[in-house]
């Protein structure tokens, strides 16, 4: 067992809508990406998706309403539930989802990772 250093982990990549595993616990991987502009509305059929800020601001826009992440605050987004997430900055985020979720949901696109990186 070894602590993770949150802010060593962000520095040692610098690609965005990449998320890159640094932690599981039993069946969730603990993800860290950076975000900056808008992402792709999507939802996960099977799924639930913690969303941590750590850095910047978060915009999580659902089809009925939006949600604003400042650091230390988080959302769960429910399974099924569409959702578009936005970084008018760079932002970092934690991310706590189960290991079969991919990044785009439903949608399958460029943005599309099936393989995660870890670090």
């Amino acid at each position: 067992m070894e602590s993770v250093n949150l802010a060593q982990k962000f520095e040692s990549f610098r690609d965005f809508w990449n998320p890159k595993i640094v932690g599981e616990v039993n069946d969730a991987y603990v993800k860290l990406t950076k975000l900056k502009g808008e992402f792709v509305w999507h939802h996960h059929d099977g799924e639930d998706e913690l969303f941590l800020v750590v850095k910047g601001r978060l915009l999580l826009k659902f089809r009925d309403h939006d949600v604003w992440l400042d650091p230390g605050e988080f959302v769960i987004v429910p399974r099924g539930v569409d959702h578009l997430p936005v970084a008018p900055e760079e932002t970092h985020v934690l991310l706590f989802e189960p290991k079969s979720t991919l990044n785009t949901g439903n949608v399958r696109n460029e943005r599309t990772i099936s393989e995660l990186q870890r670090l």
